[in-house]
Order: C-alpha cells, then sequence, then structure tokens
C-alpha cells in the first residue's frame, strides 16, 4: 500500500526544539492525512487536555496523492483539539501549500508547547529555524504573507498563520494558507495563537521515491476536459436551487428559503468572477477569484457555505457585501460559517437582519474580541442563552447549509460526526439531492436504511482526507481507481477509514461525549432507531462509545470548556 514517507517532525516552540521520529508504522497502517495525523494525535495528545493549553498539538500533514501531479490533490490535513468542539477535529485546506510540505521532506509535522513571544516557524528539509515576530502582532493574513515575501523570499503558497482572530483565541479562528485557503472548521488558529505562533513556512529540495500508477493522467485529463457547472461558479451555484428544494437555511435558521437567493447566487457570483482559480496541479478549476468594479473589492467566493451563512442566514441580499464579509474573514483568519451563524445569532437577537454594515464591523470586533465581539467570539453554543437564541450547533459546532430539515440523512450524518455539524464529514447531502445520477441518489425522506450508508461515506470520506483528495473528485475518483493509487484492496482501504472514524470518535469518549452529544436541534422520523442502527453497523455500544474507550476526562459540553 503506497503512504507519505518520512519522519514525523515534532517542534516544541516553548523549548524551541525540533525532534525527528520515526514513524513508519503509523504511516503503514494509516495511509497520510488525516488517519496518520488522528493516530499519532491519540498516541500524543492527552485526552484530558486543554485545547488552549502547551500539551495540545495541531499535527499537519499531507497524502501518498501529493507526490503526484494529479488534479484534486493540491490539498492536505490538520489535527488537533479543538477549542470550539472540545474534541478531536481535523479540518482540510486547498491550495499551494501541500507540494512545499512534500518539499520539506516530512511526512507530518507536530507544533506543540506554548512559546513566551510571537514566533514564526520556518520548516525546511535541512531543520527548522525559530523567528521571533514581534512586529508582526495582529498583523492580517495578507500582511503576513508580504512580511514573508520581504524578508524571507517565500510566497504566501509557502506559508501558513493566523491572524488576530487566531491571536485573540476566538474559537472559530481558522489556520490560512495562500491568503485564502483556509483550515476553517473548529478552531485550530486559536490553538496555534494560544501557542504564540504567528506563521509555519515550508520549503525543501526532498525528492519524492513514490511512483503512483499510471491513472493519475487519466484522471487529470478528465478533470481537465469535463464539463461541469462547478468550473463556472464553484459551490455558489447550489444556493438558487438549495433556496427551491428548502434546504438554504435563512433568517438564523427560522427559514429554509430565501428571497433573495438569486441575487447572491451561482450566476451572480459567475458575473463577479474575473479569471480561472484551482489549487495546486487542478485542471478542474472550481475556485471563484471575484471583483467588483465599482468598489475594486477583490476576494476568493464567497462559495455556497458563505452565501448561506453571510447572505441568507444574515437576511442580506447584497452580493458584494458578502464578498467583503468573505474577504474580512479570510484577512482577520476565521472560518466563514461559524463566523457568519454566530453573526446572525446576534442580529436575530437585536432584530437586526439584512444590516449588511452591523454584519462588517460584528466580523472585525469579533477578531480583536471588542466590545460584544469578545462574547461572539466564544460561539453560538457558549452564547445562544446570553442571546435568548436557539442553540444551532452540533457539538459546539455551527451548521452549515444543506439543512437536515429537508435532507434528513444529512440531519443524521450531522449528528454522527466526530467534528460536529460538519456537512463534509458524510458529505451525504450529496446522496439526497435529486442532481446526482438516480442509481446514486436517495429520497431525502426519512431515515430508513440510511444509517449504514452514513457508516459507508464516513468511511470513504475518511480514506479520502488521508490519501489526501479533494471531495469534488467524486465523478472522478471511484473506489476501484483509489485503490489502483493507493496499491490496496478498497475493502482494506475502507477498513482504515473505519478505524480513522473510530479513534476519533474513543478519543472523544475519553474526554465525555456520548450518544448524548449525537444529536441536532430538530426532530428526525425515527432518529433514535436510525442512531441505534448507526452504532450497531459500527460495533459500538449503544451510548455511542466505542468497546474499551477509557471515560477518563472532562464534559461533552462545550460551554463547560474553559481557557
Amino acid at each position: 500500500m503506497h503512504h507519505v514517507q518520512g519522519p514525523l517532525l515534532s517542534i516544541d516552540v516553548g523549548e524551541r526544539t525540533a525532534e525527528r521520529i520515526d514513524v513508519d508504522d503509523v504511516l503503514d497502517s494509516f495511509v497520510g492525512g488525516r488517519g496518520v495525523c488522528t493516530k499519532l494525535a491519540s498516541d500524543r495528545v492527552p485526552t484530558d487536555a486543554d485545547p488552549f493549553g502547551p500539551e495540545n498539538s495541531v499535527l499537519f500533514a499531507t497524502g501518498p496523492l501529493q507526490h503526484s501531479q494529479m488534479s484534486f490533490t493540491g490539498r492536505m490535513s490538520a489535527t488537533g483539539l479543538s477549542p470550539l468542539t472540545d474534541g478531536l477535529l481535523s479540518s482540510n485546506a486547498g491550495g499551494f501549500l501541500s507540494r512545499n510540505f512534500v518539499a520539506a521532506g516530512y511526512a507530518a509535522v507536530e507544533v506543540t508547547g506554548a512559546s513566551d513571544e510571537l514566533l514564526a516557524v520556518h520548516v525546511t528539509d535541512a531543520g527548522v529555524e525559530f523567528e521571533a515576530v514581534p512586529e508582526l502582532v495582529e498583523a492580517t493574513t495578507s500582511e503576513v504573507s508580504d512580511y514573508v515575501e520581504e524578508t524571507h523570499g517565500l510566497g504566501s503558497d509557502h506559508v501558513l498563520c493566523v491572524g488576530p482572530a487566531g491571536e485573540n483565541r476566538v474559537r472559530f479562528a481558522s489556520i490560512m494558507t495562500s491568503e485564502s485557503r483556509a483550515f476553517g472548521r473548529g478552531g485550530l488558529g486559536a490553538v496555534l495563537g494560544a501557542k504564540n505562533v504567528k506563521l509555519v513556512t515550508f520549503d525543501g529540495d526532498a525528492e519524492s521515491t513514490l511512483d503512483l500508477a499510471d491513472v493519475t493522467a487519466e484522471i487529470h485529463r478528465e478533470a481537465a476536459t469535463a464539463d461541469h457547472p462547478m468550473k463556472r461558479s464553484g459551490t455558489a451555484g447550489m444556493t438558487e436551487y438549495a433556496s427551491q428544494v428548502g434546504a438554504l437555511p435563512t433568517r438564523y435558521f427560522s427559514e429554509l428559503s430565501f428571497e433573495g437567493a438569486e441575487a447572491i447566487g451561482g450566476d451572480a457570483v459567475a458575473e463577479k468572477k474575473y479569471k480561472r482559480g484551482t489549487c495546486s496541479a487542478c485542471a478542474f478549476a472550481c475556485k471563484l477569484p471575484t471583483r467588483d468594479e465599482e468598489s475594486g473589492l477583490e476576494t476568493e467566493g464567497p462559495e455556497y457555505e458563505t452565501v448561506m451563512a453571510f447572505g441568507a442566514n444574515a437576511g442580506v441580499s447584497d452580493l458584494v457585501a458578502v464578498m467583503k464579509s468573505n474577504r474580512l474573514c479570510d484577512e482577520l483568519g476565521m472560518d466563514t460559517i461559524s463566523c457568519g451563524d454566530t453573526v446572525s445569532a446576534y442580529l436575530a437577537s437585536e432584530d437586526a437582519f439584512g444590516d449588511a454594515d452591523l454584519v462588517h464591523e460584528l466580523v472585525e470586533r469579533i477578531a480583536y474580541r471588542e466590545g460584544v465581539g469578545d462574547t461572539l467570539a466564544e460561539g453560538v453554543a457558549r452564547v445562544h442563552e446570553e442571546l435568548g437564541v436557539e442553540n444551532w450547533s452540533a457539538k459546539g459546532m455551527e451548521f452549515p447549509a444543506h439543512d437536515g430539515r429537508h435532507l434528513n440523512g444529512q440531519g443524521l450524518a450531522f449528528a454522527t460526526s466526530n467534528r460536529g455539524a460538519d456537512h463534509m464529514y458524510a458529505e451525504f447531502y450529496a446522496k439526497e439531492y435529486p442532481l446526482v445520477p438516480r442509481d446514486q441518489a436517495v429520497d431525502p425522506d426519512g431515515l430508513d436504511g440510511k444509517a449504514p450508508l452514513v457508516v459507508e461515506k464516513e468511511n470513504h470520506n475518511a480514506v479520502l482526507d488521508s490519501a489526501v483528495a479533494c471531495k469534488f473528485s467524486r465523478d472522478f475518483l471511484s473506489p476501484e481507481r483509489l485503490s489502483t493509487l493507493l496499491d490496496a484492496p478498497y475493502d482494506e482501504l475502507r477498513e482504515i477509514g473505519a478505524r480513522v472514524v473510530e479513534l476519533e470518535r474513543a478519543f472523544n469518549n475519553a474526554r465525555g461525549f456520548d450518544r448524548d452529544d449525537d444529536a441536532v436541534p430538530y426532530d428526525l422520523p425515527d432518529f433514535d432507531a436510525a442512531l441505534d442502527e448507526y452504532y450497531e453497523v459500527r460495533g459500538w455500544n449503544a451510548d455511542g462509545t466505542v468497546p474499551g474507550a477509557v471515560d477518563s476526562a472532562g464534559s461533552s459540553d462545550p460551554t463547560s470548556a474553559d481557557d
């Protein structure tokens, strides 16, 4: 079986040390990316760790597919204990960093400890350099990129960093790379911020010895020539359709369709697109560099989830205003979904839907924890009672679009996801929209027979996240092709995916998570029976725990996690 190669580089930013550790046994068993990082985090992060404490780590890894030039492989994975959910969490980012990470020559890189001053960490195949950067206190993403290029001659594609939000421990702060790509969900940017790490760079000349199958060229050619709507308007093309079928959260989840969907949807975004955009080595080119000629505002996106969070859910039907919210989140370093939902919760409490100027003011206040922004920086699960609104989160994570009240299988997947309300964990919504081929689609109503399909999708996506491959490869990267690329039977790969999901669950069980946390804030038909079936298929206990998982610490209530 093909897997990533090289040692683990463990960087302790408190001690200013770097150690190379042989982890071949982990690589042999978990492929790369999310799988390797999850196993390493399970072994190296105490289950009773404080997410903001020095004992927490952020682990980064690519997969074997980053050793090719195949489309859909410009991505990498990050894993750590989330300050938003209080559980173990992996996040995934695209862009151009992954090839420079591979060139540094490590299978995985761990950042642990805590620095007493703001640091830049420079990783190369020759070793690690620590640089104090007091001049970058509360610098934005683009300011960090400018600094690195001016002082080290490295472009933004070599950099991951946090913005002011990460330094200020906003619980949904992102780690940013290539300026506009984000390890977005779960607040890993706040973990780096708590460690006083402003940025990490990767560079080197390490050569890959991994030789993947010739099918890479075939997949790359198909990605280049496919006539696909995402090449025109990205995921934003879902907006009008989701609104029509009643799956677009609107005005802080009080409605499921938005009368302004057309004004902020795919066609509107496509009109602002001024060039093609892509990730490293990818011919699919589904990204959305957009520009408003009148104001001069440029951003990348907004993608569908951002259109939902800062558009429909905030009651804002002005696309340029949504673009500005997107740009602010990228510059300040925040997840657009969690930030937009939390802002929308505040708008609901103030009866201020549609006030775009207030939205932008709140985004900035959250990043700097100023005034009410200090409250909102904690996220919906921790502040909903104070605001007097419903708690629209699962396991402490704010909801994306593809609403489970219409797409019931996706609702179940939100509940079972170890990451919380993350649509990409199982990506079940793709089966419930009638846009997919008829032989792959399922009726969105009800949960009958869906639990095994959720398990199947979770396991498959864990393999993709370990390989590492973009989820939008689903029309091109079949199980058979994945098996060929990784040189392993698909049944073996699927079992690896199941082990990754189980490792996450067991870690979270040890922190107190159980069946009570596998929930959503709305009723689903026969939900308890579907949850029982899900546990049975996985071989877990009826209380949502993994047999043998050690219940040693912590409450799973995100409101109980302190700084």
